[in-house]
C-alpha cells in the first residue's frame, strides 16, 4: 500500500507526550518536573521531547515510533492509525527557554583579611589602598580557602561581580559563579574624563600605588579590570567592545579618553590595537603599557625592589 509523503511526514510530527496525552490520557501518568512515563510500562519514561523504555534498552521521538516500537504496529498500521488524528495538529510552537536571572554565589568571608593583607602587601600594593577596598568591601578573604576575593557592584551598590585568587603559590584563580562581566572590580571616580583599563585587578591597584608614589591623589582617578586578557577578532575593525568597557561608556558619557594598560605580551599588544582601531572615532585612545617588566605588578616589584615571592622591600 502506498502512503501520501506528506501524510507520512505529518504522522512523524507528533511527539509521544502529546498523543498520549490526546489519544490515551488514562495511560499517561507524571513522575516528576517534565518526566512521564505510561501506567502500561512504567520504565518508559517521556522527557524533553523523547521516550526511552529502559527495560527494553530501546526508544524513540515521535508517536510512530512508540506504535510501531512498543504497540508493534506495522508502519502502514502505525501511519494510518496516526493519519486522521495528525491531519488537524500541528506541533506546539517551540518558545527560547527563558533566562534565569544570574545569582552571584559568593564565598563566605574569614573573620579578618590578614593573609589578604599579606598576599597583596607582598606584592607591592600600599597598605592604606588594601585597607580602604577591605573597609568598602570591595575587597576580602574568603572563609575556607583565604583566598582574596575582588568584588564588583552595579549603580545601586549591589555585588554583581566577584574574581578569586590564591593567597599561596598555587596561582588558582577565576570568576565566582553568577558574575557579572560590566560590573567588573573597579575603583571609579565618575568625575574623571577618562578610564584607566587593566587586565586584572592586581594590576589595577598595582597602578593606584604608583599614582600614590609619584604623588598623585588615586582617588581622582577612573580604574576599571576587564577581569581577564581580552581576546579581539582577527579583523580588528569587527572586534567587540569588551562588556566591561562598553557598558562604563554608556552609563559614563563624561568619557573622552582611555588609556590602556595591558600587558607586554603579544595578547596584551594585539587587544590594544584592537580597542585604539576599534574605538579612534569617537575617543582618544592612548596605549600606556609597563615600562619594564610583563605587567603593571611586575613594574611596581621592580620599582620596589621586590624580586622574590613575599620578599618586600619597606621602603617607598
Amino acid at each position: 500500500m502506498q502512503l501520501d509523503p506528506a501524510v507520512i511526514e505529518q504522522a512523524r510530527q507528533m511527539d509521544l507526550l502529546s498523543y498520549l496525552q490526546r489519544y490515551e490520557p488514562d495511560n499517561l501518568k507524571h513522575v516528576a518536573r517534565n518526566v512521564y512515563c505510561t501506567r502500561e510500562h512504567d520504565s518508559l519514561k517521556i522527557s524533553n521531547g523523547k521516550w526511552y523504555w529502559w527495560s527494553r534498552g530501546f526508544g524513540g521521538v515521535s508517536a510512530l515510533d512508540y506504535l510501531i516500537k512498543v504497540k508493534e504496529y506495522s508502519f502502514v498500521e502505525a501511519v494510518e492509525a496516526l493519519a486522521g488524528i495528525t491531519a488537524s495538529w500541528s506541533p506546539p510552537p517551540v518558545s527560547a527557554p527563558k533566562e534565569e536571572p544570574k545569582v552571584l554565589l559568593l564565598p563566605p568571608r574569614n573573620k579578618d583579611c590578614d593573609r589578604v593583607i599579606q598576599y597583596l602587601f607582598g606584592r607591592g600594593i600600599d597598605f592604606q589602598i588594601i585597607q580602604e577596598c577591605i573597609a568598602d568591601g570591595t575587597i576580602y578573604e574568603s572563609a575556607r580557602y583565604h583566598n582574596v576575593v575582588f568584588i564588583g557592584y552595579d549603580e545601586k551598590k549591589e555585588a554583581k561581580y566577584a574574581a578569586f585568587r590564591a593567597t599561596n603559590s598555587s596561582r588558582i584563580m577565576g570568576d565566582c559563579t553568577g558574575s557579572k562581566k560590566q560590573f567588573s572590580f573597579r575603583l571609579t571616580n565618575e568625575e574623571s574624563i577618562e578610564v584607566h583599563l587593566f587586565e586584572c585587578a592586581i594590576d589595577l591597584l598595582s597602578y593606584a600605588t604608583l599614582a600614590k608614589m609619584a604623588g598623585r591623589d588615586w582617588h581622582k582617578l577612573n580604574l576599571v579590570s576587564l577581569s581577564g586578557v581580552y581576546s579581539p577578532n582577527r579583523e580588528m575593525e569587527k572586534s567587540k567592545v569588551p562588556v566591561t568597557l562598553k557598558n562604563l561608556l554608556e552609563k559614563n558619557k563624561n568619557i573622552s579618553r582611555i588609556v590602556l594598560h595591558f600587558d607586554n605580551d603579544i595578547a596584551g599588544r594585539k587587544a590594544a590595537n584592537a580597542l585604539k582601531i576599534k574605538l579612534k572615532d569617537r575617543y582618544e585612545v592612548v596605549d600606556d603599557p609597563p615600562k619594564c617588566g610583563k605587567d603593571v605588578n611586575d613594574f611596581l616589584c621592580i620599582k620596589l625592589g621586590i624580586f622574590k615571592k613575599n620578599e618586600r622591600s619597606f621602603e617607598r
